[in-house]
């Protein structure tokens, strides 16, 4: 009794499963789902490109004499002028140096004017001639070289730039070759940013004969930067584990706003002409693949994958997968299943796009 009892409570949960799903299928079938196509027209694109900005020239400036650090002119962040003092190493040595090379210089120099007189007068012989000219050569030689060590006591900034962090405090001591500072040139900024090949290749296609690539940057903050740059370098290679090559822009930096080690993002604009578009909300994932609901003549859903050619607010650019004329599920995406028959309401792509507050050209 109580088997045939269990027996019929599972029958009726069974039929009552049944009721529920055909119930639910019906509701599906008779709800109007909104459906659009495709809209084809000409449209920009920004494209960001993660980007590192270099002075035009940035170098480190090293102490070429060892010695104690005897007076710094300038401070951090400070901008100076070409040939300017920065840092002076203590001259004591060096100047002594000079004075013992002067000395040995004179000496040599009389000595060699003696022989002269004598060599004119036939009273030495030409080899001894030579000898003293050779000796008061090789002095001059010697007090030019120490000249050029006292010279190098002094560091001036080898062209106009804003001086780095100071490594070195007065009183310091400093080996030869030891980092004092870093100089940079901040006039015009370089901007190196990778682009992928496939975007390479598209960028070279819509390139008109020899005119540059004009870029845009977008700084840390999310503003643009006041000036354009220009493509001027792109490298040779791609390199085979990103696939990428690397770009160079230049930009002037009149203000100064831009300074070595900041990060930012390029922006290049290329156009499209009768683009493919599609709202993002028309798609699902799966597996990192894109796909959109086609609805067939016979008024059933099909699932098919799409590549995206490229992004903009709230819409794809669709490279393949979608005709003009196909018709793709706006909305209700999660309540629809494959091959299934729905009731459908077709709107304009035009009035369609206007509601995704979007801007396209």
């Amino acid at each position: 009794m109580v088997k045939k009892s269990l027996m019929y409570i599972n029958l009726c949960l069974i039929l009552l499963f049944v009721s529920c799903q055909s119930e639910k299928k019906e509701k599906t079938e008779a709800a109007s789902f909104n459906v659009t196509s495709p809209l084809i027209k000409d449209t920009l694109v920004n494209k960001d490109y993660v980007a590192q900005i270099r002075s035009i020239n940035h170098i480190e400036l090293r102490a070429q004499e060892k010695g104690y650090i005897q007076s710094i002119y300038v401070d951090e962040g400070q901008f100076v002028q070409k040939g300017q003092l920065l840092f002076k190493i203590m001259p004591n040595l060096y100047e002594s140096d000079v004075n013992r090379a002067k000395a040995e210089s004179k000496y040599a120099q009389i000595e060699y004017q003696n022989t002269k007189n004598l060599s004119d007068k036939n009273i030495v012989a030409p080899q001894e001639m030579a000898m003293a000219k050779a000796r008061y050569e090789k002095a001059l030689a010697e007090l030019a070289s120490m000249n050029t060590h006292l010279k190098f006591t002094e560091i001036r900034a080898p062209f106009n730039g804003i001086v780095g962090k100071l490594h070195v405090r007065k009183g310091s001591l400093v080996d030869e070759g030891e980092l004092v500072t870093e100089l940079s040139d901040n006039s015009k900024m370089w901007v190196y940013f990778n682009v992928p090949e496939a975007e390479y290749l598209n960028q070279m296609d819509a390139k008109k004969d020899n005119n540059p690539m004009h870029v845009r940057l977008r700084m840390a903050n999310g503003k643009e930067f006041t000036q354009d740059g220009i493509v001027q370098t792109i490298e040779s290679d791609f390199d085979n584990e990103t696939g990428n090559i690397a770009y160079r822009a230049t930009f002037p930096n009149p203000k100064g706003l831009l300074r070595y080690g900041e990060t930012g993002n390029i922006v290049i604009t290329s156009p499209y002409a009768n683009a493919m578009m599609i709202p993002q909300k028309a798609t699902f994932e799966e597996l990192e693949k894109k796909y959109v609901y086609v609805i067939g003549k016979d008024g059933k859903v099909h699932a098919r994958e799409i590549k995206v050619a490229a992004e903009l607010p709230h819409i794809y650019v669709v490279a393949s997968g979608l005709g003009k004329d196909d018709r793709i599920l706006l909305e209700g995406l999660r309540m629809v299943q494959e091959n299934q028959k729905i009731s459908s309401k077709y709107q304009k792509p035009e009035k369609v796009m206007s509601n995704l507050d979007l801007y396209a050209e």
